[in-house]
């Protein structure tokens, strides 16, 4: 009720020919259940529906089958905590200060007061859940949660029901999940310490103690030692509530699949951010080698696996037909991410990003462009659709399919494209701003792609990670030439006006 209440002055500010407006479309709003499969790190290229041959991903071709499958589809950045922030709220990530990527101790990255996608179901009578990984942060500031007690604010805060989670991302301290805010299998006698500035006295790192890996870091991730690997961060105590990453697909899978079972009688939305295939890759036994490209293959597998599970479920419930089921990706795809997992080695004539250029971090294509597909059995026609769409759009495309109105001032950058989710018509997003990840913003309509001049290093060897950094204005026909390779700024100097002011208006609004 608080949070309810804490939004009746955003909602009082509606216009009131708004409200009539919208009620007069349709009396009683249809309240399909809503999943949502938020990927990690897999590339536009690395699903077969979307052409790969190196890999099979059965399950997620079904889900293609069964919908619509996107070619245009993005996130709203190259990089996880912005995008995961603007599709939760509506907002360009680079509006707000301290939305880059989050460290595994930052505080509650989206305050209790925002407005969110959990929201806009919440308040229409939906059961909402999120179970998978986080990474916006949790507790009320950087350094200072109580890890062994109730850590908030957190999920319940931002219109969550229900939550099981890992605190930031698997590659970071601390490695536990976190289910309604707690510390799942926490002993009272052997307290959780985290720390990003310090190790712990008497405890090994990856830098000091190799001996103790299974798995080597090949740049960074070299602190605190969980389950023979090191992470970013350091960390002690909590033995009994230290994950296993091998179990991490089947642990978050089962707590989603619960979820399903547990309320199947009411609407619900589940936002199901899977880890695969973020680094560390460290996929269940039962996928180990069996894609021939090495545990990031594997680790693909692992994720069809998951949606597959979902899939099942739905149809056992008998609410396939009851049930929109999105899928997309948080960003573009990472090779070399921090891991020596024979990731490059094996990777074959494999290309994550497709015919993409860059990849995660970068303002190239491949950076943000990423797989998209919806499924509602029965009601959204099968095909494949180009339309410019984003992940951001999801607040007021719900709103609008449930007759919510968005309070004054919340998800600014969010628009209703339901149409054009529904694949029953409707043009798409005109313009689309996206964000590298050091900041520097790229504007696309559809053809036409402007990256604006930026400082910063064109690529990042470690990673060999193409940022698209040029202190020059770079323009791309995206229909003429996917792979952005020959750069048009200097022959259509009023495409680059264009571009460059509609930008800077985005930007002002």
């Amino acid at each position: 009720m608080q949070k309810i209440n804490s939004f009746l002055p955003l909602l009082l500010s509606i216009p009131i020919g708004w409200l009539a407006q919208n009620s007069m479309a349709q009396k009683s709003p249809i309240k399909p259940n809503v999943v949502f499969i938020y990927a990690d790190d897999i590339g536009y290229g690395d699903l077969s529906c979307n052409g790969a041959k190196a890999i099979q991903t059965p399950n997620v071709d079904k889900l293609a089958s069964q919908g619509v499958r996107f070619t245009n589809m993005h996130s709203s950045a190259a990089s996880c905590t912005p995008s995961r922030y603007a599709l939760l709220t509506g907002e360009y990530a680079w509006r707000k200060e301290g939305t880059g990527i989050a460290a595994g101790n930052a505080g509650s990255i989206i305050r209790p007061d925002r407005y969110t996608l959990a929201d806009v179901f919440q308040l229409s009578g939906y059961k909402t859940g999120v179970v998978g990984k986080w990474h916006l942060g949790l507790g009320d500031k950087t350094g200072t949660q109580d890890w062994n007690g109730h850590i908030t604010p957190g999920p319940s805060d931002i219109g969550f029901d229900y939550s099981f989670i890992l605190a930031a991302t698997g590659d970071r301290v601390p490695c536990v999940y976190v289910e309604n805010e707690r510390i799942v299998d926490l002993d009272p006698k052997d307290p959780v310490y985290v720390s990003y500035e310090k190790n712990f006295e008497g405890e090994p790192t990856g830098k000091l103690n190799p001996e103790l890996l299974k798995m080597h870091p090949s740049h960074g991730h070299d602190m605190s030692i969980v389950n023979g690997i090191s992470r970013i961060g350091f960390m002690k105590g909590g033995k009994s509530a230290l994950w296993i990453d091998e179990e991490m697909a089947d642990r978050i899978t089962s707590k989603a699949v619960s979820f399903l079972e547990e309320n199947r009688s009411k609407p619900f939305f589940l936002y199901f951010a899977t880890q695969d295939v973020h680094v560390p890759r460290v996929p269940h036994p039962r996928f180990v080698g069996k894609s021939g490209m090495g545990p990031r293959g594997d680790a693909l597998l692992e994720f069809d696996w998951s949606v597959g599970e979902i899939l099942t479920t739905l149809k056992r419930l008998n609410l396939d037909q009851k049930t929109i089921v999105v899928l997309s990706s948080d960003n573009g795809p990472v090779v070399d991410d921090g891991y020596k997992d024979q990731a490059v080695e094996l990777l074959g004539n494999h290309k994550p990003a497709g015919v993409y250029r860059g990849g995660k971090y970068s303002s190239f294509e491949g950076g943000t462009r990423v797989p998209g597909l919806l499924s509602w059995p029965g009601t959204v026609k099968p095909g494949v659709s180009d339309r410019l769409l984003c992940q951001i759009d999801m607040t007021a495309t719900f709103a609008a399919m449930l007759q919510v109105p968005i309070p004054a001032n919340a998800a600014p950058d969010s628009e209703n494209h339901l149409n054009a989710w529904l694949n029953r018509g409707g043009k798409g997003r005109e313009y689309l701003v996206l964000q590298n990840v050091q900041n520097n913003l790229s504007i696309e309509d559809g053809k036409w792609k402007f990256i604006a001049p930026s400082k910063g290093p064109a690529i990042q060897k470690l990673t060999n990670t193409e940022f698209g950094n040029l202190d020059k204005d770079q323009l791309y026909d995206l229909i003429t030439d996917s792979g952005e390779k020959v750069n048009l700024a200097a022959s259509h100097s009023d495409q680059v006006a264009r571009l460059k002011a509609k930008l800077q208006q985005i930007k002002s609004k």
